[in-house]
């Protein structure tokens, strides 16, 4: 079942409809939907698909001549182009007679097999393909390559692509399509252990709760997940000790470089290469307080929810599940859960609050959201607020989110406003989100006040 995905399929559609050439730069982490997306919008159009592989120059030219041969006779023995130059002008021959679209997926493999398929395309781009209808789309896994080596200044194909599409995980809103009858409070662990990674996503079933979709996922030795992370570091990077070492320290809450190359105990230069490398496969994050450019406040957090909910659980009770005992490696990690979903419920919280942004629902049209933290310089202590917003008036939005049973209570609201004192706004806004409901008190504060809005997570997914 395809879910999702309407922004970039509508936009992808809509520059298919107009006459001309398109060359559309499609990227985004493993498993996050790139194919899907492409087969989706391809499913009633003349394509040429192929995929690149990890292979020689020429095996990959053998695969993709028989993708263009299939495309354009059908089935059958399909003769191997003398070389890639030739491959391309037989694809251009054939997009002259019938408006094609041309696929290329996991083009860094290709580029790597063969270093000159950009200059190649890029001279048939200028000589052929620019007066042409034509639909082109590059697709590639490798972040850091697909940004620097494809749509980078020194890249060949800098300038041609016409439009790029960074592949998100799904929102929260996307994952409730997904799973129409699961547990909306079940479905916001799920969403998070997965982080929000489709792929990840079509391995839980909503028609078993959270319990069996987390054991059959994470906590059986059998489980898709069990082991994906691991999986991933080897596949990507090399050294994946040194790189496991590093997200485990992250994710036992090390922010600071100094604090991450301590703990896995390598060196602070050495130290930031390897979070650097992380950062372009997506995994890591380095986060600043909203308002500050450069800070030597930054940290760095776990990026992918996946790899948090995994570093979380999984590394100290690996040979527990090895051995049968996922059932009481559940019951431990249950008893976290709340925890571990404060950083979820800020992500889903995030989520709503750019949605309504983009439909003009909140008290003024925002530029910037995320966290801040500081010095609260009167009571001489560390003080953070989950999301703040911000627009160029320097009217502002506080937020507060508790992913707790029991309603959220004024003396929550009374610290908000408290700490947003430490800042400087033209106009104050202030939203709280809760897992579940509000105390009386706490409603009739937020009525008095009026710039106050009470929002629970039903509320968010109605």
């Amino acid at each position: 079942m395809f879910v999702g995905r309407q922004k970039e399929l509508s936009g992808m559609q809509r520059r298919y409809e107009r006459k001309g050439f398109e060359c559309i730069v499609l990227y985004g982490r493993r498993r996050v939907g790139k194919t899907d997306l492409i087969r989706e919008f391809c499913k009633d159009k003349k394509t040429i698909f192929f995929t690149g592989l990890e292979m020689t120059a020429r095996e990959n030219l053998e695969n993709f001549s028989q993708s263009v041969y299939e495309a354009i006779h059908g089935e059958g023995g399909a003769p191997i182009y003398a070389d890639f130059s030739a491959l391309i002008s037989a694809v251009t021959d054939a997009a002259r007679k019938e408006k094609t679209v041309l696929v290329i997926d996991e083009y860094p493999y290709l580029a790597k097999s063969y270093e000159g398929i950009s200059s190649l395309i890029q001279r048939e781009i200028d000589a052929h393909w620019k007066s042409m209808d034509f639909y082109v789309i590059l697709c590639g896994s490798s972040m850091s390559f697909m940004e620097n080596q494809v749509l980078g200044h020194k890249s060949p194909l800098f300038g041609r692509r016409t439009a790029q599409i960074k592949l998100e995980p799904f929102t929260i809103f996307e994952a409730r399509e997904y799973f129409p009858r699961m547990n909306l409070e079940e479905l916001a662990v799920i969403y998070g252990a997965a982080g929000g990674i489709p792929f990840y996503l079509a391995q839980m079933d909503d028609d078993v709760g959270l319990k069996e979709n987390l054991m059959r996922s994470f906590f059986d030795p059998m489980g898709y997940l069990f082991e994906e992370p691991q999986n991933l570091l080897k596949q990507e990077l090399r050294e994946p000790a040194v790189y496991n070492a590093v997200l485990k320290a992250v994710a036992d809450g090390r922010t600071k470089l100094s604090q991450i190359a301590s703990t896995a105990g390598i060196e602070v230069s050495a130290c930031s290469g390897y979070l650097k490398n992380l950062m372009a496969l997506g995994i890591i994050k380095r986060e600043t307080p909203i308002g500050e450019k450069a800070s030597r406040r930054s940290i760095y957090l776990l990026n992918d929810g996946m790899f948090r909910f995994w570093y979380r659980f999984l590394p100290k009770h690996i040979s527990m599940v090895q051995n049968g005992l996922g059932d009481v490696v559940y019951q431990r990690v249950e008893r976290a859960l709340p925890e571990f979903m404060g950083q979820v419920f800020e992500e889903i919280c995030s989520q709503w609050l750019w949605r309504e942004n983009r439909k003009g629902n909140l008290p003024f049209v925002f530029e910037e959201a995320g966290r801040w933290w500081g010095t609260d310089a009167v009571q001489k202590k560390q003080s953070e607020i989950d999301i703040m917003a911000i627009d160029s008036a320097r009217d502002m939005i506080f937020c507060e989110c508790k992913w707790r049973n029991e309603p959220l209570d004024v003396d929550v609201l009374d610290l908000l406003i408290e700490k947003s004192e430490m800042l400087r706004a033209k106009e104050k806004h202030y939203v709280l989100f809760t897992k579940r409901d509000f105390s009386e008190r706490c409603k009739r504060k937020a009525r008095a006040m009026k710039n106050v809005r009470l929002v629970s997570y039903r509320e968010m997914l109605r």
